[in-house]
């Protein structure tokens, strides 16, 4: 069997439209949801990720501000510009972009942040939501991950679903999302012995640890539903996931492309936590 493709541009794509509907209908009440995302120092990554969120932001009529502070900024001068946007009325989402410059404290920064203006979800008070299933607002990650099962038609409920990575970003909280949508969980590691036997025993598949095409296709079960959260980039520039696609393809019965999968999602759900926290400040 050859995999249907799950294809996450078309996928952002229609829900970006339902989230600039949304938008339009709160600027007729009033009030334009707005964004500012703090970028430290010259990382070239970082920098394409900011400009990507900030013309997402454009296209679905929210505002947006880029604050670009240089790389050797103290912990104080950030926390205190956090502190700013956090009285900011025009600023319902703060995103400071990671990583940081190793001489800020990156625990210190995310917690700094206002939860109700946390548009990463990363906050203690955020995780602890998401924990007991009942959050404001989803890592942007593993819910685009979760939007883009829901709309490809994919049952969770009762199915082994296997969890490759089990970073804070994407792991964990992908975790409970699938076991909050009643999929039974398995998370994996770098620690986890016979990784091959469980991801085999899969159902859906998410593989998220940052090694290109370390999940060949004699490691997933045939039929598998494979969702690659990797991005990494190859010795001869092209762009590869955590996924041996070609091989992977041949097992799966839906699997995401990289780039095109998961990617455009990510900045899709993050317009959809800064609607939502709009929503929440304005009482909508």
């Amino acid at each position: 069997m050859a995999a249907m493709l799950i294809d996450g541009k078309k996928i952002a794509a229609e829900t970006r439209a339902e989230i600039a509907e949304a938008v339009a209908a709160q600027k007729a009440a009033g009030v334009t949801p707005g964004l500012a995302v703090i970028i430290v120092g010259e990382n070239p990554a970082s920098q394409v990720y900011v400009r990507n969120k900030h013309k997402a932001c454009g296209e679905v009529g929210m505002y947006s501000e880029v604050i670009e502070m240089p790389g050797d900024t103290t912990q104080e001068t950030l926390l205190a510009k956090i502190a700013e946007l956090n009285d900011d009325d025009k600023i319902d989402g703060i995103l400071v972009q990671l990583p940081l410059p190793k001489h800020i404290d990156e625990e210190k920064v995310i917690n700094a942040i206002r939860p109700d203006k946390d548009v990463d979800a990363f906050h203690p008070v955020n995780t602890g939501k998401i924990m007991i299933g009942n959050p404001d607002f989803l890592p942007c990650t593993p819910a685009g991950v979760m939007v883009m099962l829901k709309k490809t038609g994919i049952d969770i409920t009762g199915k082994n679903c296997v969890v490759v990575g089990r970073s804070n970003i994407v792991g964990k909280p992908m975790a409970m999302l699938l076991l909050g949508a009643n999929g039974t969980v398995t998370v994996c590691h770098s620690k986890t012995k016979d990784l091959a036997s469980v991801t085999r025993e899969a159902d859906i598949l998410v593989v998220a640890i940052g090694r290109a095409d370390f999940i060949t296709g004699d490691m997933v079960k045939e039929g598998a539903v494979v969702i690659d959260v990797g991005m990494n980039r190859r010795e001869d520039g092209k762009l590869t996931g955590d996924v041996d696609f070609a091989s992977a393809f041949e097992r799966a019965s839906y699997i995401t492309p990289v780039p095109g999968g998961v990617g455009p999602m990510t900045i899709t759900m993050l317009l959809q936590n800064t609607l939502t926290a709009s929503k929440l400040h304005h009482n909508l």
